[in-house]
């Protein structure tokens, strides 16, 4: 009886039973399973190699991240799929300059350049298969994405997907989807970890697997479910059973997962040099393309204004709870005008900073958005603390008026205004109030000064992602940071807790020397504030 092999191989270990167990048949039974094998297989064009590529082509997740290591067949994965899973499909590239490699590798798989057209967008139909269009798209700039909408697919993937804006790629996936019954839909997305802050925004969507702080973290190809609230936030959910109602409308959650690929689970490139060229790579590259280290991955920008390390060395330090006997200094506001806007608060006692607080929009009454504000200020206030509300774009003014009414002195912040201030160094000046207060949260960070660093920061993967966002210059009046306009359309959304954590350092009483904070309830920290300064002059 001949041995008939399984379609696919699940795995390397499969695949290595199964050569040894062929090299024991006689040479007449192997030509007679090898032509079985032709015959079973000669309609697909292309198939899965055993290991993590077969267990993401089977896999049930409807949000799929594939990747890590250089080398998985990230690429053959979504192109596989195309050619053997969907009807059709659509596969993105940031730039039509990177879709080279990949629809040569396609016309590859398709065994002719028959059915292929090198028009933008490009587009191929597979041979044979009349009813199957793969189409191979680009957004370039934010909006581009939106030349899709409305195209349904039932495959939409994305290839190096960090190095997208997260808009970009939420956007398109809203178009996933078929009315050809039993046709599956999904998402893919293929990448490499990130190794600026401008592709970070994946730790927090697959924080599951990728976030080492996430309290529950995933196994590899685990199914985890989420849904996104009326604000576009991820919630994490139980199950697909487990539906949340907003406003009387319900959101049903969808599953995500993801897959660690590795060079090692590539047989056709396990025994080539690649890996020794991946060994050459300068950090954080080599980290992130022969470790696949999605947290450690990150390559600072020569004219970061803060750098990642800092930030990362605050998080390390930071405890749930405030150091015993350091009041509540400051909180930093920044406002919500209504639609999407959430309002954030970032307290502050001296140098350590408490989780930040955030009130959806859909949360806050749009007839009251000032007196409902100063609510949620007063009800989180503590000690005096002093209040530094944004005012740069006019939805704060309402907001601080509410409170000046009720004897509440809020510290107005309009990051555009010019600035007197110089750096610790008195060296140079600022171009603006925002330059200040963002390089002053740089200097309180820098971990070199006399007695380290007095700042202790909340474990939040979008606060380090906001934090480590903008850029500086040197202009011929100071340091100059980059824009928050800059900002908000390289990466695609706004830095709003960033923003809040420097304007709470910004305004009130900080620190007057290096004292170590403890968390003892039987010592005092070595803490002076300028407000027990004062009363100490006074009671003199």
């Amino acid at each position: 009886m001949i041995k008939q092999l399984p379609l696919y191989l699940k795995t390397m270990s499969d695949l290595q039973d199964t050569l040894d167990e062929l090299t024991t048949l006689p040479a007449e039974t192997k030509d007679a399973i090898r032509t079985q094998r032709r015959e079973r297989t000669k309609h697909l064009k292309w198939q899965p190699t055993p290991g993590p590529q077969h267990e993401a082509f089977e896999s049930e997740a409807v949000e799929l991240l594939y990747g890590g290591q250089a080398g998985p067949g990230k690429t053959d994965l979504i192109l596989g799929l195309a050619f053997e899973a969907h009807l059709r499909s659509l596969i993105m590239r940031r730039q039509y300059t990177d879709m080279g490699a990949m629809t040569e590798r396609a016309i590859e798989i398709n065994g002719s350049r028959d059915g292929y057209s090198g028009s933008h967008p490009m587009t191929m139909r597979p041979t044979g298969r009349e009813d199957q269009l793969i189409e191979f798209g680009a957004c370039a700039k934010m909006g581009d994405e939106q030349h899709w909408q409305g195209q349904p697919h039932d495959l939409v993937a994305f290839d190096e997907t960090v190095q997208f804006l997260e808009q970009q790629v939420r956007y398109l996936c809203g178009w996933n989807r078929s009315t050809v019954k039993g046709q599956r839909c999904r998402i893919v997305m293929a990448t490499n970890p990130p190794i600026t802050a401008d592709g970070y925004w994946i730790i927090p969507m697959f924080a599951p697997w990728l976030d080492i702080t996430f309290p529950n973290p995933a196994k590899s190809g685990e199914l985890r479910w989420v849904l996104t609230d009326p604000d576009g936030r991820d919630m994490w959910v139980d199950g697909p059973d487990d539906v949340k109602t907003w406003n009387g409308q319900d959101y049903h959650p969808i599953s995500r997962s993801f897959i660690h690929g590795t060079l090692d689970d590539n047989p056709y490139l396990i025994n080539t040099d690649y890996s020794k060229r991946l060994d050459q790579l300068p950090e954080p590259m080599r980290s992130a393309y022969r470790d696949g280290n999605f947290m450690a991955a990150r390559e600072d920008t020569a004219n970061q204004a803060i750098p990642t390390a800092w930030v990362l060395e605050a998080q390390n330090k930071w405890n749930p709870e405030p150091p015993q006997g350091i009041p509540m200094c400051a909180i930093g506001v920044d406002a919500s005008g209504g639609g999407q806007d959430p309002l954030i608060l970032a307290i502050r006692h001296d140098g350590w900073f408490a989780p930040m607080i955030e009130i959806p929009a859909k949360n806050i009454p749009t007839d009251s958005i000032g007196r409902f504000s100063a609510g949620v200020i007063v009800s989180h206030r503590r000690q005096d603390a002093a209040v530094i509300i944004d005012m740069g774009g006019g939805y704060g003014g309402s907001m601080y008026e509410h409170l000046k009414d009720n004897r509440i002195d809020p510290i107005p912040y309009k990051g555009a205004e010019k600035s007197k201030a110089r750096t610790s160094d008195r060296q140079l000046g600022f171009t603006n109030k925002r330059s200040q207060a963002i390089w002053q949260m740089r200097e309180a960070l820098d971990p070199n000064q006399d007695g380290g660093s007095p700042i202790a920061l909340p474990r939040d993967p979008e606060l380090l992602a906001d934090l480590t966002a903008p850029t500086f210059e040197i202009a011929p009046n100071g340091i100059k940071i980059e824009p928050k306009e800059k900002v908000v359309d390289r990466l695609g959304r706004s830095t709003d807790k960033g923003d809040a954590v420097c304007m709470s350092w910004y305004g009130g009483d900080r620190r007057l020397y290096q004292g170590k904070f403890t968390h003892s309830r039987n010592r005092k920290p070595e803490v002076m504030t300028k407000r027990t300064q004062r009363g100490q002059r006074q009671r003199r």
